[in-house]
């Protein structure tokens, strides 16, 4: 079914405004906290069913997200409505919990989430488990799909709004608007790092991380040493999922839209994403950022996107069966 925006939000940015407003309640989440081998810990929230054998989606969410994002709401809600099983990660340092390691998380982080899905793999062993991924977690999913190549033990995967180039969103994100986009998430990102400085002295220059108004500035000071990377382009070339495309070797499905405030439209790798016979491309000519909002009222909107992804995920589950 082709996405079309609610007369009232025709423009990306206003389905990305809108998109980030709650047409759900809240699920009623179950947390386990697990260990991780660097002696941290990750907090994995469930919106659980009854069957053991029931599907079971592993959601990673975007940046500065969390279980309280609206489209995990909406995830939870249509992954129960049909039976399924939704896990909510949520990313180191995120969740108003600053984590105990020196690294939190960053957008090609994959160690984390290959932990989760083993232990999910153990835990239900005879329920086939799915990966959904949104805008930052959705780069995470292709990523890790690629990585995994054959060995990917899931069934399938969607990646909602993923940006495909780290380098072309962050430039985009960093002067669309005025870099408004930017300077949105470093109001929470800063305060995290200073946090962490506090934490593991002498790791940042704090005066210069207080400064920061891109996101190239604050990945130069911030995310590329914390990580490993040598600098902001080393990170952004290493990390983005676009050129991994071509290992995937599991069904997914990638939704995103050409009018997208985050993530550059020339980004999108067309020509890749049409020859892969693994991937299932919703490409929208609007749809904004996590957003897709097709109806509903903007104090009260109708997502596009969450109920295609589950959607696909059943079509694998029957196929998964016969």
């Amino acid at each position: 079914m082709a996405f079309r925006p609610a007369w009232w939000a025709p423009s990306g940015l206003l389905q990305t405004i809108i998109g980030q407003r709650h047409s759900r309640p809240r699920p009623d989440w179950r947390t386990e906290t697990w260990p991780t081998p660097d002696g941290d810990e990750l907090r994995v929230h469930f919106a659980d069913v009854a069957s053991p054998q029931a599907p079971v989606v592993l959601l990673l969410h975007g940046l500065e997200g969390s279980r309280d994002s609206a489209y995990v709401n909406e995830s939870a809600a249509q992954a129960n409505a049909r039976g399924f099983r939704l896990c909510a990660l949520e990313f180191r340092s995120c969740g108003g919990v600053i984590n105990r390691a020196r690294r939190t998380y960053h957008s090609g982080e994959t160690t984390d989430t290959t932990l989760v899905i083993n232990q999910l793999n153990d835990r239900f062993v005879d329920a086939p488990l799915f990966l959904l991924g949104f805008s930052l977690g959705g780069n995470v999913t292709l990523k890790w799909l690629a990585e995994q190549g054959t060995s990917a033990p899931i069934v399938g995967a969607a990646a909602i709004s993923p940006p495909f180039d780290l380098a072309a969103s962050g430039q985009q994100c960093d002067t669309l608007y005025g870099g408004v986009i930017a300077r949105r998430f470093l109001a929470t990102l800063i305060p995290k790092a200073i946090a962490k400085e506090r934490q593991y002295p002498g790791q940042y220059d704090v005066d210069a991380v207080r400064r920061c108004r891109t996101f190239r500035a604050f990945d130069n000071l911030v995310t590329a040493p914390t990580h490993g990377f040598k600098n902001a382009d080393h990170y952004y070339r290493t990390q983005s999922c676009g050129p991994l495309l071509p290992a995937i070797q599991r069904p997914a499905m990638v939704i995103t839209s050409s009018d997208d405030p985050l993530c550059s439209p020339a980004a999108i790798p067309h020509e890749t994403l049409a020859k892969s016979p693994f991937l299932t491309t919703r490409l929208c000519h609007r749809g904004g950022h996590v957003a897709f909002v097709n109806g509903g009222w903007p104090w009260r909107p109708k997502r596009w996107a969450e109920a295609q992804a589950m959607q696909f995920f059943a079509s694998l589950v029957a196929r998964h069966h016969d």
